[in-house]
Order: C-alpha cells, then structure tokens, then sequence
C-alpha cells in the first residue's frame, strides 16, 4: 500500500515523478528540469498549488536542482515550502549511460528506503511533531555560522544528517528545522 502524501511534491524529471509514483499516493508535478525557467504556465500552476497548501520540494543534489530548487523558491513565501533534500550518494541511474556531472544519484536513483523515511513525515497519517526553532543565532552559537572552522563543522553536521554538504547556511537551518528539535540538534552535536 502506497503512502498517501497531503502536499503536493515538485520534482524535475519524469523519472523522480515514476520513482515516487511507485511508492507514493501523491500529486507530482515535474518542472522538466529547467523548462519551468521558461514556461510561465508552469510557474503558475507551482503558485496556485502553494496558494492551496504548502509544497515539497525534491530536487537533486546537484548544481542543476539547487538552481531549480532557488527558481521555484523566489516564486513563493517561505511559508509556502517544504525543502526536502536527498543525500549525496555517488553513483549513476541504471538508465544511463555516464553518471551525472557531479557524479551522484538524482531522486530516481535514491534508495526507496530513503525516500519513504524523508516524505512519511508529510503523510495523511503522520502524528504532528513538534520541531525546532532553531535560530541563525544557535547555528552561531553551536559553531556552525560566523567561526573560523564553521564550514567544515557544518559540512560534517550535513553529513550525519545525510543532507548535501553543499547546502548554504540557510538552507541547512531549514531543513534542520524541519527535521529536527533543538535538543535533537544539541545531542547530534555533543
């Protein structure tokens, strides 16, 4: 039985949309990578969907889905979306033939596993969590923002958490904050 997902769910391909189809009773639009640059229509359709509920994004890790990820970001409110990243697992899709030019595995090539645990959270049958409020003055005072070795202790929080290491600090604060409570936070950390 599929998971049934309450948000809508943004990804660029129409192989994330297969991908997710097979595990998940959702609404998937795809952006057809950068097509959604150029066509209003779908900017638009992104737009009225945030205007009913929030959105999840699911881009790749790579260049190419960060800038997706940013277009679709100036778009909307922050309140509007729910950023979801996959981690940075090198590889390549079966169905190609040369990995990808960052050289890890988009949304079709994560694991199943991975997928269910980052998009149950967003289910009909999810029990509210109550998350973080974790602050740019706590990534401060953690070490991770503003410190001479805060990259590479971000960069190191971002790999247990198995998030990009390529994340800005703000993104990072987001997607802690979706993920985790302060006191989570504090015990990773410790």
């Amino acid at each position: 039985m599929k998971l049934k997902i309450k948000y809508p769910i943004i990804v660029e391909g129409k192989y994330d949309k297969i991908k997710l189809d097979s595990l998940f009773d959702a609404n998937i639009i795809t952006t057809g990578g950068f097509e959604v640059f150029n066509s209003r229509e779908k900017l638009s359709l992104v737009k009225r969907l945030a205007e009913k509920s929030k959105i999840i994004i699911l881009t790749d890790s790579d260049g190419a889905g960060h800038l997706i990820r940013s277009h679709i970001k100036t778009a909307l409110s922050p309140e509007q979306i729910i950023n979801l990243y996959i981690p940075e697992v090198e590889g390549k899709e079966k169905r190609k033939r040369e990995p990808s030019k960052a050289g890890t595995l988009g949304v079709e090539g994560i694991d199943s596993k991975k997928l269910i645990e980052l998009l149950s959270p967003y289910s009909e049958d999810a029990p509210t969590k109550e998350y973080g409020k974790i602050t740019k003055a706590d990534l401060y005072a953690y070490g991770l923002s503003g410190r001479e070795n805060s990259q590479a202790k971000r960069q190191e929080l971002l790999k247990k958490l198995d998030l990009p290491t390529n994340m800005s600090p703000n993104a990072m604060l987001s997607a802690i904050n979706m993920l985790l409570s302060k006191e989570e936070l504090e015990k990773i950390l410790e």
